[in-house]
C-alpha cells in the first residue's frame, strides 16, 4: 500500500496486514515463541540478519511487526520498534542511541516516570539531563553543551498542557548536532505528526490513546530506519523489554477507531474545559483549545485539535481538590488516560508525587491541580459530576 495514495482513515484499518495463505480477513495473532526454519543455511542466516525471515517473538514477531508498519504509516514514519510500555520506549530509545558522558536536553515538564528514569537511573550510567523551559527555544540552545545528542520533550506537557514549538526546537537541535525526541502520547498521529514538524524521533505510550479501552501495556518509537531500526532492535534481544504479539493485536484494532474517538473526546474535552473556566471554584483551566491558553495560536498550528486532556486548578489546595475527586460518582479515579472512559487525578500525590515538592513547584504543578481524561460519556452528565465536588468546595 502506498502511503501518499490513501488517506489516513484507510491505513488506520489496512496498513500492517500481510495475509497468511489462509486468508483471513482480521489481522492474524501469532502466539508463538519461536519460528521454525526450513534449513541449517536458512537458520544461520536468520541469525546473521542476511534473512528478513522472523526468528524469536522477543524482537521479531508477525503480529508486532503489522501494529509497527500502521503506527509508522499513521505517524509518517520510516521504521517503528515496539516495546512492552512506553517507559520501555523510552529506555530503548535513550540506551540505543546514548554513551556514557552524553547529555540529554529535557524539557522541565515531563512525565514524573520519565523525570525519575532521567534523574535515577539514566544519570547512574553517566547519561546527563539539564531540565528546561517547554515554552522557551532560547533556554534549549543555552542548555546545549559539546556531548548533547538527544532533545526530548512531550507537547502537549503532562498536566499542564503547555506546547512546545517543535520546529523551532527541531531547527536548534538539529544545528547543534542533536536529535528532537517528542512524545506525542497526548496527541497520538490522530491530532499531531511530529516529524512532519521536524521531529527526529516519535515516542508512544501505546497503552493510552493507541489502544484507547485501557486493556493493555505498549509502546512505540518511531523515526527513520537509518536511525533507530538497528539500535532499538539489538536493545530488545538484549534487554527483552518486548511487545507481547497478543497486547500488539490488541492496539492494531484499537488504531483502527483512533480518529474517530480523538475527534469525539476531545470535542467534549473542550466544551468541559470552557464550563470549568466560568465555575466560580476554579482558579484556572490548562487547556490549549482555550482562547485563553497563552499558547493558543501555536497549539492549533501543531495540533487538530485541542485534545482529550484538560488540567485544573481547584481552589483551596490539596484538600479541596480531594473533596472534588471524592465527590465524582461517574469518572475513574485512576492515573491513567486515553480511555473511552473518562478519568480523573490529582498528580501532586499520583503521577508526579515522587518528585520533590520544590521540583513540583518548578514543573508548576499546584496541590489544587487535578487532570481529567475525557472519554465518551454524555458530556452534561461528566458536568454534573465535577459540579457537585466544586460546589461543595465554593
Amino acid at each position: 500500500m502506498s502511503h501518499p495514495e490513501v488517506s489516513p482513515d484507510t491505513l488506520a484499518v489496512r496498513a500492517g496486514i500481510h495475509r497468511t495463505p489462509f486468508g483471513e480477513h482480521a489481522e492474524a495473532l501469532f502466539l508463538t515463541s519461536s519460528f521454525v526454519f526450513e534449513n541449517a543455511a536458512q537458520a544461520a542466516a536468520r541469525f546473521a540478519g542476511e534473512d528478513e525471515g522472523f526468528v524469536y517473538s522477543r524482537y521479531t514477531n508477525p503480529t508486532v511487526r503489522a501494529f509497527e508498519e500502521r503506527l509508522a504509516a499513521l505517524e509518517g514514519a520510516e521504521c517503528c520498534v515496539a516495546t512492552a510500555s512506553g517507559m520501555a520506549a523510552i529506555l530503548g530509545c535513550v540506551m540505543g542511541l546514548m554513551r556514557a558522558g552524553e547529555h540529554i536536553v529535557a524539557s522541565r515538564s515531563l512525565f514524573g516516570a520519565t523525570s525519575q528514569l532521567f534523574n535515577n537511573f539514566l544519570a547512574k550510567f553517566g547519561v546527563s539531563t539539564t531540565y528546561v523551559s517547554l515554552t522557551d527555544p532560547a533556554a534549549w540552545e543555552a542548555a546545549v553543551r559539546p556531548e548533547t545528542r538527544l532533545f526530548f520533550l512531550e507537547t502537549p506537557s503532562n498536566p499542564l498542557m503547555e506546547i512546545g514549538d517543535i520546529g523551532a526546537i527541531a531547527e536548534i537541535a538539529h544545528r547543534r548536532g542533536a536529535k528532537l525526541v517528542v512524545d506525542n502520547c497526548f496527541c497520538s498521529p490522530a491530532l499531531q505528526q511530529p516529524i512532519a514538524l521536524g521531529a527526529d524521533i516519535v515516542i508512544h505510550s501505546a497503552t493510552k490513546y493507541l489502544d484507547g479501552q485501557g486493556r493493555v501495556m505498549g509502546g512505540a518509537v518511531l523515526g527513520q530506519r537509518a536511525v533507530i531500526l538497528d539500535p532499538l532492535t539489538a536493545f530488545l534481544r538484549n534487554a527483552g523489554a518486548t511487545l507481547s504479539p497478543f497486547n500488539a493485536w490488541v492496539v492494531l484494532k484499537g488504531l483502527e477507531t483512533l480518529r474517530i474517538r480523538m475527534e469525539a473526546q476531545s470535542a467534549s474535552a473542550a466544551a468541559l474545559a470552557s464550563w470549568l473556566e466560568s465555575h466560580p471554584a476554579v482558579s484556572r483551566v490548562h487547556y490549549p483549545g482555550l482562547a485563553s491558553h497563552t499558547q493558543h495560536t501555536l497549539a492549533l498550528k501543531q495540533q487538530s485539535s485541542g485534545g482529550a486532556i484538560v488540567s485544573f486548578e481547584v481552589k483551596g489546595g490539596r484538600e479541596r481538590a480531594w473533596q472534588v475527586v471524592d465527590s465524582t460518582r461517574t469518572m475513574s479515579i485512576t492515573a491513567n488516560l486515553g480511555d473511552t472512559k473518562t478519568t480523573i487525578t490529582h498528580p501532586a500525590s499520583t503521577t508526579h508525587g515522587r518528585l520533590s515538592a520544590d521540583a513540583r513547584a518548578a514543573a508548576g504543578i499546584t496541590e489544587g491541580l487535578l487532570r481529567i481524561s475525557v472519554g465518551l460519556e454524555g458530556l452534561e452528565d461528566l458536568k454534573a459530576d465535577l459540579d457537585r465536588g466544586l460546589r461543595a468546595v465554593g
